[in-house]
């Protein structure tokens, strides 16, 4: 199993466990008993600023960029953002037919908004790529991660190696799409954070129910469902948003009244069909630069409105603004 490295970072067999154990790939920190326990995903907002396009672009900037991306236009010419955006503008055009649509955008979007996760993968890859081929095999990843345990099948540090490594390799075989038992960066990127594809989500439902399914039956019923979020040793009275959990669990979890969840009230709960912000920056993108009004964007048109996607620093937002109106 992987050691520490030389800067104390945990290997991946520490970090495994924490990693794998639980649904969402959300590493639960020590609680205290009145502290929620949370499994529901989110997308992450797309800025922590206002979407006022009276005011400036800045939410634009961040919601195309990521936030961190946008900073570094800050300092540029509008010269120099035309010429990085144009770049940009060329990746987005995943069919490279001269026109970015919104499903371009919005999968541009998307992608710019999870930009931690593609570093998570990033840092991991190269601890698994044993022979750097570019790709990560089952058993690259099976050996690095269980190395210790295949070679001695009875640990005695109480963790259930056998079982870890079985539910990995269900994951792995369903994110690996062709079936060949390898990895690419975009195969390993869904094994290791399944809860942001559509053909992961019956995993991440089905591992959700096995973490909290103590009898067995396939269901999640009420007091496993707070059983997961509230540890009642050393409580003599429930918090109050116990008692807002179980009304929650009997008026919208369990929707046939049955008692219990299944897989598809599971996934209802853990991850419920949001609202799209990155949809709906897609569709505001393209109605604010769309000159000709054919429900797609040529490059040209893109680069005329940088300061919307970009921005400068020489953009005059008084000026901006009067180009903004034309449309």
């Amino acid at each position: 199993m992987k050691k520490h490295d030389e800067n104390n970072q945990p290997g991946p067999m520490e970090i495994r466990p924490l990693l794998m154990c639980f649904a969402l790939c959300v590493v639960y920190a020590t609680s205290k008993p009145t502290e929620k326990k949370e499994r529901v995903h989110h997308d992450p907002v797309l800025s922590s600023k206002e979407h006022d396009d009276g005011e400036n672009f800045d939410y634009d900037h961040d919601a195309f960029l990521g936030e961190a991306d946008a900073k570094t236009f800050d300092d540029l010419t509008p010269e120099e953002s035309k010429d990085r955006l144009g770049k940009i503008v060329d990746k987005i055009d995943a069919d490279q037919d001269g026109f970015v649509t919104e499903a371009e955008l919005k999968a541009w979007i998307k992608k710019a908004q999870k930009k931690y996760i593609y570093d998570n993968v990033d840092r991991q890859w190269k601890d698994f790529d044993m022979n750097n081929d570019g790709m990560i095999s089952w058993d690259e990843y099976k050996n690095v991660t269980y190395g210790t345990y295949l070679e001695d099948p009875e640990p005695d540090d109480g963790y259930n190696y056998k079982q870890m490594m079985a539910r990995d390799e269900r994951r792995f075989q369903m994110a690996d799409k062709n079936g060949d038992h390898i990895a690419d960066k975009e195969e390993f990127t869904a094994f290791l954070h399944p809860e942001e594809y559509d053909h992961m989500k019956e995993i991440v439902v089905l591992e959700t129910v096995e973490d909290i399914d103590k009898n067995g039956d396939g269901f999640i019923d009420l007091e496993e469902y707070i059983g997961d979020m509230y540890n009642h040793e050393d409580e003599q009275n429930e918090p109050e948003w116990v008692a807002t959990e179980r009304e929650q669990f009997s008026e919208f979890r369990d929707k046939n009244k049955d008692g219990k969840m299944d897989k598809e009230e599971t996934m209802d709960w853990i991850l419920p069909a949001d609202y799209d912000h990155a949809e709906a920056e897609a569709k505001h993108l393209v109605y604010e630069s769309d000159s000709d009004k054919d429900g797609k964007l040529t490059k040209e048109e893109i680069l005329n409105k940088y300061d919307l996607f970009v921005g400068s620093q020489a953009t005059d937002f008084g000026e901006a603004l009067v180009r903004h109106d034309e449309f």
